[in-house]
């Protein structure tokens, strides 16, 4: 496997730190609204990468769940809810849009915030004790980016920019704002959101800090992998860097840091003011498959902008059913096809080119080899992809008497060579809301 690591801006030979085992990390959702559909094509990317490690290594990977943070209080405080409320009920969002996806995530490898308190006021506190952090009269501790020497050097941001002394408490905040960022946010005792700590008294974690500790509890000081949408480069994973580094003295923190560019609708950016930010539940609602989505995501390489449009989700689906239906024909499951299990995994190998994958997975179904040997390479390849191939059942359909009708019409005129003929009743039955398609076992007519 040679992935691109963010830190060396390059691809690189994928090499664990133990041998046979891989720690993995990502940056799960914060729960207040519904995940859009370029967070999802985050964690797609996230699965993707622990499917095709799985294959030679024993992947361990955590996905933390973020259920304390200023968006979620805002909400709350809007709702008259509380805020393990309305984080309960986003999270359960979360968990069946990324099961409709086929992602990949167990019980159990999804920690949250709210669980882990203690361990974060500790590890603020370890950062006082070292010099990283301060605290200030109100209660509040930042950290001191001024005292950790080796700070941009994930986001390349140059130390001339950097604003010692400055705070930024905020969760949300720009490229500009190269600040000393929260650690611990003092509030009254009983405000929404709050914690009570032994060390640090009321309050409750800034963003960043989660990630640091959640990931060091479950995966140890130093982690194999760390994944994310590449808006958290700067300031989430930079700041994770400062944090964990200047705690435990070692370094690297992450070996490898792997980015999925951003996704456009139409070629614009998303935004609920343009109308553009689509949910997964928006897409199953005009009765699109959630796994032609994953299916449209395989299309674009993680590493490149994709540009989303519902013309493309619809070519998706056709192409998603037609490569079902060619895997539910074959018979059999047999010795594979080596040759095309290799280039795939090749393809997979060279930093996840799925579109590469996918174009191999079709040069096999249209191979000449026996359709069970297809069969048996095809479900291995599926491993990489989540597609689901072998649940796939075809829904039973009752083709009406006008629409038979018609599709024999339509035979005639394909026979005897009337071309034109066929084209214009094979439009009539589309209009009509069913397709025809041909094969060497007769016509076959399906909803479209």
């Amino acid at each position: 496997m040679r992935i691109y690591n963010t830190l060396s801006r390059s691809v690189k030979e994928f090499k664990p730190i133990s041998e046979g085992q891989v720690y993995m990390y990502t940056c799960g959702p914060t729960v207040y609204d519904y995940m859009h559909i370029g967070n999802l094509r985050t964690f797609t990317l996230s699965d993707l990468l622990f499917r095709a490690l799985s294959i030679k290594y024993n992947v361990k990977s955590i996905q933390n769940i973020t259920d304390i943070d200023d968006k979620i209080i805002k909400r709350a405080e809007e709702a008259g809810q509380e805020v393990a409320e309305v984080a309960k009920e986003f999270t359960q969002y979360f968990l069946e849009d990324v099961n409709k996806l086929n992602i990949a995530w167990k019980m159990g490898e999804q920690p949250k915030v709210s669980d882990y308190i203690e361990q974060i006021s500790e590890y603020v506190s370890d950062l006082i004790n070292k010099g990283y952090a301060y605290s200030e009269p109100d209660g509040s501790v930042y950290f001191d980016i001024s005292k950790f020497k080796d700070y941009g050097k994930l986001s390349r941001i140059s130390a001339s920019s950097l604003k010692t002394g400055t705070r930024v408490l905020s969760d949300n905040y720009s490229k500009e704002d190269v600040q000393d960022f929260a650690l611990w946010k003092a509030v009254p005792q009983g405000e929404k959101g709050s914690f009570y700590s032994k060390r640090l008294g009321w309050g409750r974690p800034g963003w960043h800090i989660e990630c640091s500790v959640m990931s060091q509890s479950t995966l140890g000081n130093r982690i194999d992998i760390h994944a994310g949408g590449i808006d958290l480069i700067f300031p989430h994973h930079e700041n994770e860097i400062a944090q964990s580094e200047s705690k435990t003295g070692e370094k690297p923190f992450v070996n490898y840091w792997v980015h999925g560019a951003h996704l456009l609708v139409n070629g614009e950016k998303m935004s609920k003011s343009l109308g553009n930010f689509y949910k997964l539940r928006e897409i199953t609602g005009k009765g699109i498959d959630p796994l032609a989505l994953r299916y449209l995501y395989l299309q674009t390489h993680y590493r490149q902008e994709m540009n989303f449009t519902w013309e493309a989700l619809e070519g998706a689906q056709n192409a998603l059913n037609k490569l079902r239906r060619e895997f539910a024909s074959w018979e059999g499951e047999r010795v594979g096809c080596a040759e095309f299990e290799q280039r795939f995994m090749d393809a997979v190998g060279d930093d996840l080119n799925m579109p590469k994958a996918l174009s191999i997975v079709w040069e096999l179904v249209k191979s000449d080899y026996p359709g069970s040997a297809k069969k048996q390479s095809l479900l291995k390849m599926d491993e990489v992809l989540g597609l689901n191939l072998t649940n796939y059942k075809e829904e039973e359909i009752e083709v009406p008497p006008e629409i038979q009708e018609l599709a024999g019409k339509r035979e005639v005129f394909r026979k005897s060579g009337n071309y034109e003929g066929a084209d214009k009743v094979r439009a009539e039955i589309e209009e009509k809301g069913f397709m025809v398609e041909d094969s060497k076992d007769g016509i076959k007519i399906r909803k479209s």
